[in-house]
């Protein structure tokens, strides 16, 4: 028996319309969930939810903002109710703003802005979205943190690192007070993966190549790499996982220092 399928399973997978929630969205759909695809920019939840439905899955696209609690509530519910129940959220909407930097530089609407979506996000979406996992006997929650939410840089985003600090912290939390309800909660801490947001900080040949050497696989990962430990989170394989925070960084949270990519330190 395939226990990572997910055949007969609800998902809702926020910030679809970006490269990482569309390929778990299309994941997600591929191991046989249902999938709404839930974005602030509805258009783009559309096209992801097009996709699915192309590749012969089922999709609902849905616009909403997760720093709003009205508009989360509801996006959160259109999803249950479009779906006929929920049993997975993947929390993974969120923002990198290019003025984000230290804490004497960082504007207090910047860390405001910030922290509402990548932290209060992720709490709305639990808030409203576990009520539905519960209803339907259980679930699996798989929330995006970050790598730098495990290790310090002398690139500070301190607002996005505070924010995706707290994600771990919560989704901690969370896996023990609803253990006992069959609901599971982990974080992935993703690397550098090649995104539209990651290519407007490290697009430029130059600054890729000063991160290179601090990777020890040598390379960006993909946003399927990351979507495919969504799906095992989600899926029955992980089943006694709950509470894990699981760096996907190429080995970078595990590095003092890195061979460059000929094998010499």
């Amino acid at each position: 028996m395939d226990n990572t399928t997910l055949t007969g399973k609800n998902a809702l997978v926020t910030g679809a319309g970006g490269a990482l929630g569309r390929a778990a969205a299309l994941r997600l759909a591929t191991a046989g969930a249902a999938v709404a695809c839930c974005d602030i920019d509805e258009a783009a939840a559309r096209a992801t939810a097009e996709a699915v439905a192309l590749a012969g899955g089922r999709a609902v696209a849905l616009g909403g903002d997760v720093g709003d609690a009205a508009s989360c509530r509801t996006m959160v519910d259109d999803a249950a109710r479009h779906l006929g129940g929920l049993q997975i959220l993947f929390n993974n909407a969120g923002i990198l703003l290019p003025e984000d930097a230290g804490p004497v530089d960082t504007s207090l609407p910047c860390w405001e802005k910030t922290l509402t979506v990548n932290l209060t996000g992720v709490f709305l979406c639990c808030k409203y979205g576990i009520p539905h996992l519960q209803a339907a006997g259980g679930g699996s929650i798989v929330n995006t943190a970050s790598m730098v939410a495990l290790v310090g840089s002398v690139f500070p985003q301190l607002a996005y690192t505070a924010a995706k600090g707290g994600v771990v912290a919560m989704t901690r939390e969370i896996a023990v007070q609803y253990a006992r309800q069959n609901i599971r909660c982990n974080a992935l801490c993703p690397g550098p993966v090649r995104t539209a947001m990651t290519d407007a900080f490290l697009g430029d040949p130059t600054r890729w190549k000063s991160r290179e050497a601090f990777i020890p696989a040598g390379r960006m990962g993909t946003p399927a790499e990351i979507a495919a430990c969504v799906v095992f989170l989600a899926s029955d394989a992980a089943a006694f996982l709950t509470g894990a925070v699981l760096p996907v960084d190429g080995g970078i949270s595990a590095a003092y220092v890195a061979s460059d990519l000929e094998g010499k330190l």
